[in-house]
C-alpha cells in the first residue's frame, strides 16, 4: 500500500463545478470550460502513488493546479470528483473532529510565506504544533530546542520573527514542522521567496535532514533545478493535467512531451545523470578499449568525473561500492548524452 494515493481527482472552481464535470471528464480543456462555462479547470483527472520516505516534487508553470493538488492531501480543499486515501484510508471520510486530529499528528505543512505569529518566540512558534497536540510545556520546549538545533537556530530560540532574516524565518517554520514528527510534509513553494544562495543552503538543510527521518515529502516547486536536486520523483502538471512522472533521470532523458521537454532543454544534463543510467552492461559491449578505462561509481554524476574523462580521452568502467564491474560507458557515449535531445 502506497503512503499516499491520489485516485482519479478533478477539481473545478466555480458556481456549480458539479455541472461541468462531465464537459471535463469528456476531454474539454481548461481553456474552453472557462470560456463556455466561467469555471475554472484546477485539476483533470489525476492520480499519482506516493511511497513512504520519499521525497516526491511536483512542479508546473503558475496555475498549473500543483498547490491546488498539494491543499487536497490534507482537506484544505475537498476535490470535485476522485479520491484521496492517506495509508488506505480515505480524508473524504473524515468528520470535522477526525479531521483536526489528522492534521495535527499526521501531516505538517510548510508554506512559502512562513506563517509564524509574529508575536512569539521562535521556542514558542516551533512549539506551537505540539500545543495543539496538547504537550506540555517542558516536553514541547524540549522537544523544540531539538528541533531549533537540527535547523541551525541554536542561541536564537527567544528571537522573534521580526528578528530574523527571510532565511531563518523559513528555518523555523521547518523545525516547526519537524516538531510535531507527523509522518507526512508538505512543501508549499517553501524556499521561493529566499535568496538564491540562502535557497541552496535550505535545500542542502533538507537533504540532509531528509536522509536522516526519512519523512514521506510531497514539495511544490516551479523551479525544475530545485526539482531535480531534491525529488527521488517528480510529477509535472500542465493545466490541471498530470503530464509526467518520473525519476530526475528519466524527466531529463525521457520528456513525455514538448511541454516537458520545454522545461528540461536548457537543463545542465551533467548534473543530474549518474552513470548507471547510460552505462551499457559488460555482455553488452564488445569493441570498447578496456584497457584505457577511469573506474567511476555507479552513482556518480557525469559532472564529477567529465572532465577527467575527456581530458585522457578514456572510456568508463562503473562499478559498484565494493568494487564489482558493472557496465562501461565509452567516451562518444558520454558526450552525447549530454546532448541528446
Amino acid at each position: 500500500m502506497s503512503k499516499i494515493e491520489i485516485n482519479n481527482v478533478y477539481k473545478i472552481f466555480g458556481g456549480n463545478p458539479k455541472s461541468v464535470l462531465a464537459q471535463v471528464k469528456e476531454g474539454a480543456t481548461k481553456d474552453e470550460i472557462l470560456e463556455n462555462t466561467g469555471h475554472t479547470v484546477g485539476l483533470d483527472n489525476v492520480s499519482l502513488k506516493i511511497e513512504e520516505g520519499e521525497t516526491f516534487v511536483c512542479m508546473g508553470l503558475s496555475g498549473s493546479g500543483k498547490s491546488t493538488l498539494i491543499r487536497h492531501l490534507n482537506r484544505l480543499i475537498d476535490p470535485t470528483d476522485g479520491e484521496i486515501l492517506i495509508e488506505g484510508t480515505n480524508v473524504m471520510n473524515l468528520n470535522k473532529e477526525q479531521l483536526i486530529e489528522f492534521r495535527r499528528h499526521k501531516m505538517s505543512m510548510v508554506f512559502q510565506r512562513f506563517g509564524l505569529f509574529p508575536h512569539k518566540t521562535v521556542i514558542q512558534n516551533v512549539g506551537y504544533g505540539l500545543e495543539m497536540q496538547g504537550k506540555a510545556e517542558e516536553e514541547r520546549n524540549k522537544i523544540s530546542m531539538e528541533k531549533i538545533n537540527a535547523v541551525g537556530l541554536n542561541g536564537f530560540e527567544n528571537q522573534y520573527p521580526a528578528q530574523l532574516s527571510g532565511g531563518m524565518q523559513q528555518r523555523v517554520g521547518l523545525a516547526r514542522a519537524l516538531a510535531t514528527d507527523t509522518d507526512i510534509m508538505l512543501m508549499d513553494e517553501a524556499f521561493s521567496a529566499l535568496d538564491p544562495l540562502i535557497r541552496s543552503d535550505m535545500q542542502k538543510q533538507l537533504i540532509d535532514l531528509q536522509s536522516q527521518l526519512k519523512k514521506t515529502i510531497v514539495f511544490i516547486t516551479h523551479d525544475l533545478d530545485e526539482s531535480l536536486r531534491l525529488g527521488d520523483h517528480i510529477g509535472i502538471l500542465n493545466a490541471g493535467k498530470l503530464v509526467q512522472v518520473g525519476t530526475p533521470e528519466e524527466i531529463i532523458m525521457n520528456p513525455a512531451d514538448d511541454y516537458v521537454k520545454a522545461f528540461v532543454k536548457d537543463v545542465n544534463r551533467a548534473k543530474v545523470i549518474k552513470a548507471k543510467i547510460i552505462m551499457k552492461k559488460p555482455n553488452e559491449v564488445s569493441n570498447i578499449d578496456k584497457s584505457n578505462v577511469i573506474k567511476v561509481h555507479e552513482d556518480q554524476f557525469i559532472e564529477e568525473f567529465l572532465p577527467q574523462i575527456v581530458c585522457s580521452n578514456s572510456n568508463c568502467e562503473v562499478v559498484d561500492k565494493t568494487g564489482n564491474i558493472k557496465g562501461y560507458i565509452t567516451n562518444q557515449e558520454l558526450q552525447s548524452s549530454l546532448t541528446r535531445s
